[in-house]
Parts: structure tokens; sequence; C-alpha cells
């Protein structure tokens, strides 16, 4: 695994975690929603240049509000 490919996933992980605290459910769960939507790939990944530049608190609260937006649109 590359340095690049670890501090994506890392990153990822620590948005899914903290997005499911802001939602109060599990981590598993937030995957799985976030999973259907294709939001860890089109999403964090997709954006990782840009959000960790964002504070943890952001990035919460943007995966948290776009999960429930892209949830209600289908």
């Amino acid at each position: 695994m590359t340095e690049d490919t670890y501090r994506k996933i890392h990153f990822a992980v620590m948005a899914i975690e903290s997005g499911a605290k802001k939602l109060n459910i599990s981590g598993r769960e937030m995957e799985q929603r976030l999973q259907k939507q294709d939001l860890i790939r089109r999403r964090l990944i997709g954006h990782y240049e840009l959000l960790p530049t964002q504070s943890l608190e952001y990035v919460a609260d943007d995966i948290a509000e776009t999960l429930i937006n892209w949830e209600n649109e289908n």
C-alpha cells in the first residue's frame, strides 16, 4: 500500500466515524449508507485534495449533510 493510499483510507475512516457521531448512528451503518450512495469514492476519496484542509468538524458536517441529501433524492 502506498503512503498516499494509506492517507486517503485513514482520512475516509476518520470522516466516516465523525459523520456517524453527527447522525448518532454506528460507524458500520454510516459506512453502509455512504457505500450505497457511492459517497466514499465520489466525495471522500474524490475530493481528498480539498477536504483534509478543513476541520474534522466541517468534514463530518459535510458528509452527514451530503448523505442525507443524496438519500432524500433517491
